[in-house]
């Protein structure tokens, strides 16, 4: 799913869910890396694979951790129901090009289904400065040296969650690189709020890809890997 990262504030956010703009909010969420709803995926080679642990060609241990909804998400301003979340898809999309660890954050209260319910319960959220709990916690992240933090936007920043992620864990001397599925933000905060939550890390270029693109997005993602040195030219 993707929430869009609309520079709305919070509570107007919260009373237009089901208004285009704010409709916007929840098209950020990700997309998945095995098939989705509506449009549906060809197939689940993009599926993230949390087998492929080893270096990449520069020598680096990688993880990429996502956090991705499926659900009823933002669809050029109408909504669709993804069986796999944008995130996921891109997720997929990366893990297939280069080594690397993949972890899904799992909420330990699972956002709902609804989209104007996810925007409502974000709103809440980001309003209280919250860390929602995740259930399925990596006991250390101290063996890689780089980190891909992916997820959707909503309203403007990542999910509360990812902060919750980052603020578990020790990333001084990594290399962070965020990765978003959006709908009108871009990365929206997340070098910033990185920065922040991360400290001591790198905070590397980073990859937004609009939610309703994710699918066709190979070439970009590949280029944005050699652009970071993740993927050697060849």
């Amino acid at each position: 799913m993707a929430i869009n990262p609309l520079n709305v504030s919070r509570r107007s956010a919260l009373r237009g869910a089901a208004a285009g703009l704010t409709g916007a909010l929840l098209a950020a969420t990700s997309t998945a890396c095995t098939p989705q709803g509506t449009p549906t995926v060809p197939s689940t080679d993009t599926t993230p694979s949390p087998n492929t642990a080893g270096p990449d060609q520069s020598g680096q241990r990688v993880l990429l951790a996502y956090f991705s909804r499926a659900g009823e998400n933002y669809y050029y301003g109408d909504r669709t129901n993804l069986e796999v979340g944008n995130t996921e898809v891109l997720a997929g999309m990366i893990s297939t090009l280069i080594p690397c660890q993949v972890h899904r954050i799992e909420a330990a209260e699972p956002y709902p289904d609804s989209y104007d319910a996810t925007v409502a319960r974000n709103v809440r959220e980001q309003d209280e400065d919250a860390r929602p709990a995740i259930s399925n916690p990596l006991p250390s992240i101290e063996q890689y040296d780089t980190v891909i933090l992916a997820s959707g936007i909503w309203n403007v920043r990542a999910p509360m969650i990812m902060t919750t992620f980052t603020e578990d864990y020790e990333f001084a001397g990594k290399t962070v690189y965020p990765v978003t599925t959006h709908a009108m933000s871009g990365l929206g905060n997340t070098i910033s709020d990185y920065g922040q939550s991360c400290p001591g890390a790198t905070i590397g270029e980073g990859l937004a890809v609009k939610g309703e693109e994710v699918r066709d997005a190979g070439a970009a993602v590949e280029s944005w890997l050699q652009r970071t040195g993740l993927l050697q030219t060849r």
